[in-house]
């Protein structure tokens, strides 16, 4: 399985409500420095519609971070999960 492979199946198993960093995903996709690389993958994931809720994964200093639609849109997704207030 690619290091792909293993971030896009670790961010689908993200509950509703609840939020990984980009530092835990790589670390659990077994390559806990490449944090950026990660970020990358979900950039061009195609988000909800390909299943994958790659806007739970957010910044380790509890901003949400980037997202391919906005941060705002990043933000109104999370709070309607009730992950963030």
């Amino acid at each position: 399985m690619s290091f792909t492979e293993k971030v896009l199946a670790v961010v689908k198993r993200i509950p509703k409500g609840q939020v990984l960093t980009y530092k835990e995903v790589a670390r659990r996709a077994g390559s806990k420095r490449a944090y950026r690389a990660v970020g990358n993958i979900l950039n061009r994931c195609g988000g909800m519609r390909s299943g994958i809720p790659c806007h739970r994964v957010v910044r380790s200093d509890g901003t949400v971070g980037g997202y391919a639609w906005g941060t705002k849109k990043k933000e109104k997704l999370l709070r309607k999960e009730k992950a963030i207030s």
